[in-house]
């Protein structure tokens, strides 16, 4: 049966893929994006199944007028993708408060006023799926990414908690986490602070850690998200890609064990 998604940052890389995987199938797509002439291609090709909107997501008023002109139109919202954000390079100490106030306004508050704008359409319907598109990054962290790190950790508890809130009103929480994937996510749609001399070395490291072999492709999603979108019982959580699971896996088994070998000391300070 046909549904219709709500997808964000459907202007390229991930959320354009998925839009037009979701649209080959026969799906309805409500699809937002700052600049509409990106989205001419699948309006030509899939004329009334999409509809497309000129969206900031910082703006929350508009957030919601466009969650009510997709409920207008297609008469229902079942699944929400959070997808628009992107990644700030820099070391913390280098990035301004604006580049980190940006940062968090897109990747957090962004999706935080779209998501409290499809509640009530889900809520009424009494079922729906809201899928925010976290990282890896949302669970571990690397350097020169700090601000980003934190924007996707900030995402993880937020959506971790709501899932706990609406599941009584049949609603679904899912966060996916991707590795790395050969987007231009680096690329035309990163932002970069003004470097520092201090950080050159721990810049130069982080660039030879990027080798091709860990990048996945892109295209290569599609399916894994059609699955998400058509499961019963979705996750909470969803890797994306081969090296998110083990290098997950590694920095927290080096956490219990750094957690055990302070078990004492933190039992102690209960007082009782």
């Amino acid at each position: 049966m046909a549904k219709t998604i709500f997808i964000t940052g459907a202007s390229r890389g991930f959320g354009k893929l998925w839009a037009e995987a979701l649209l080959q199938r026969g799906d309805k797509v409500v699809a937002t994006v700052r600049n509409l002439n990106s989205l001419d291609d699948l309006v030509s090709k899939y004329g009334n199944n999409i509809l497309p909107l000129q969206l900031d997501v910082t703006d929350r008023a508009a957030g919601a007028a466009a969650v009510n002109k997709a409920k207008e139109h297609f008469g229902s919202i079942d699944v929400l993708i959070n997808n628009a954000g992107y990644g700030l390079f820099g070391s913390i100490e280098e990035t301004t408060e604006q580049e980190a106030r940006e940062q968090m306004e897109t990747n957090f508050f962004g999706l935080l006023w779209l998501t409290q704008a499809v509640l009530p359409v889900m809520r009424e319907q009494g079922h729906g799926h809201i899928i925010q598109v976290s990282s890896a990054l949302g669970l571990v962290t690397l350097p020169v990414l700090g601000l980003y790190n934190a924007s996707k950790f900030a995402v993880e508890g937020l959506s971790e908690t709501l899932a706990a809130e609406v599941k009584g009103f049949g609603i679904n929480v899912t966060l996916i986490e991707p590795n790395g994937y050969a987007t231009d996510w680096a690329g035309a749609s990163s932002a970069h602070t003004t470097q520092m001399p201090e950080y050159d070395g721990l810049r130069a490291a982080f660039q030879a850690g990027l080798t091709d072999d860990i990048f996945g492709i892109p295209e290569a999603t599609n399916d894994a998200v059609l699955k998400l979108i058509d499961s019963e019982n979705p996750p909470l959580r969803l890797f994306l890609g081969s090296q998110a699971y083990p290098w997950i896996k590694q920095v927290y088994e080096g956490r219990y064990a750094e957690w055990d070998n302070w078990s004492e000391v933190s039992a102690a300070a209960h007082g009782k």
